[in-house]
C-alpha cells in the first residue's frame, strides 16, 4: 500500500466515524423535551382510542412491523395484524363490518404515572411508566406496567414495540376482591359441579379425572376419614359394580363466591339412587371449591353434611 493510499484510507476511516458520531447524536434538551411530550401525547391517544373501540385508530398508532408481548398472549407477537387480533380486535376488519363500540362504559378515563422516556438517538426512544383505565367514579379497572419503544418515520414518533403486563400489586389486590358472577358465568360453573357429581355416579373414569385433580381433598358425609383422588375414584367404581344407578340429582338452593381464579359454592343436595332394585334418598348441605385452570374448573375439595 502507498502512502497516499494510507492517508486516505485514514481520512475516510475518520469520515466515517464522524458521520457516525453524527447521526447518533441526541437532540438538545429543548428538542427532546418537545417530543417526550409527543410521545405520552401519542400513548394518551391510544388510551383513548382503546377506551373510544376505534380501532382504525389503534392500528394507525402501530407500526407495520409492530414487535411485542402483550397480557395474557402467549408468544411474541409479529406485525400489525397479530397485535390487532391479540387484543381480540377482528382483524383486518370485512369491508361491511359494523362500526365497533366503545370497550368501556362512558366517563372511562385514562392515567399515566411514573412517566419516563429516554432518548438513545434522535429516532429511537422508550418510554416506561404505569398506566390504568378508571371509571368515571375513580375506580381502577386495569393497571398496567408498560415499556413502549418508539421510533420517529417521516417526522412523526409511532410505537414500534411494546412488553405490556398487569401490575402485580394492583392483580393481587383483585385476587383477594370478590369476583362479579354473570348469569353466563354462574350456569358455567353450575354445569361444572353437576358434570362432577354425575360423573362420580356413573363412574366416568375419563371425566373424573378431567375434572378432579391429584390434590384433591373430600369430607364425604358420615366419613371419619378425609378421602384423596384414589379413594374418590375407588368409591365411585364400587358403587357402580354394586349396580348403583342415579335416579334423581337436585341442588336446591346454591350460592357462589368467586375470588380470582377460585370459585366456594354452598348448596342443598337431595339425590336417589337405585341399588340392586333398591331406591335410597339422601339430602343435606355442600361446600365445594372449584379452580379455574386454562379453560377448565377442577373440583380440589368438598365437605358434604346430610340433613336440612
Amino acid at each position: 500500500m502507498s502512502f497516499k493510499t494510507l492517508v486516505f484510507s485514514i481520512v475516510s476511516f475518520a469520515l466515517g466515524i464522524a458521520l457516525v458520531c453524527s447521526a447518533t447524536t441526541v437532540s438538545s434538551e429543548g428538542d427532546q423535551a418537545a417530543d417526550a411530550a409527543a410521545i405520552r401525547a401519542h400513548i394518551g391517544s391510544i388510551f383513548q382510542a382503546f377506551i373510544d373501540g376505534d380501532e382504525k385508530k389503534i392500528f394507525e398508532t402501530h407500526s407495520e412491523d409492530w414487535r411485542g408481548m402483550l397480557e395474557g398472549y402467549p408468544t411474541p407477537i409479529k406485525g400489525i395484524d397479530e397485535y390487532m387480533q391479540a387484543n381480540g380486535i377482528d382483524w383486518p376488519k370485512p369491508a361491511n363490518a359494523p362500526k365497533s363500540r366503545p370497550y368501556y362504559a362512558a366517563g372511562t378515563t385514562y392515567k399515566m404515572d411514573n412517566f419516563d422516556v429516554h432518548f438513545y438517538n434522535p429516532e429511537l426512544a422508550v418510554a416506561n411508566f404505569i398506566g390504568e383505565f378508571q371509571s368515571k367514579d375513580g375506580v381502577t379497572l386495569r393497571r398496567f406496567r408498560i415499556m413502549d419503544i418508539y421510533a420517529k418515520r417521516k417526522g412523526n414518533w409511532i410505537q414500534v414495540a411494546s412488553h405490556t403486563v398487569l401490575d402485580p400489586s394492583w392483580r393481587a389486590e383483585q385476587m383477594s376482591q370478590p369476583r362479579t358472577i354473570t348469569p353466563e358465568i354462574r350456569q358455567l360453573i353450575l354445569s361444572k359441579r353437576e358434570a362432577v357429581w354425575k360423573a362420580w355416579f356413573a363412574n366416568d373414569r375419563a371425566q373424573l379425572e378431567k375434572l378432579i385433580p391429584e390434590e384433591v381433598i373430600a369430607m364425604g358425609d358420615g366419613e371419619d376419614s378425609w378421602s384423596d383422588r384414589a379413594k374418590i375414584f375407588a368409591q365411585a367404581k364400587s358403587f357402580a359394580d354394586n349396580g348403583g344407578k342415579l335416579v334423581k340429582l337436585e341442588f336446591p338452593k346454591t350460592e357462589i363466591q368467586a375470588y380470582g381464579n377460585t370459585v366456594l359454592i354452598y348448596t342443598t343436595y337431595l339425590y336417589e339412587v337405585e341399588v340392586n332394585g333398591k331406591r335410597e334418598t339422601a339430602s343435606g348441605r355442600a361446600t365445594e371449591m372449584f379452580v379455574r385452570r386454562g379453560e377448565e374448573l377442577v373440583n380440589v375439595g368438598w365437605h358434604m353434611a346430610s340433613g336440612k
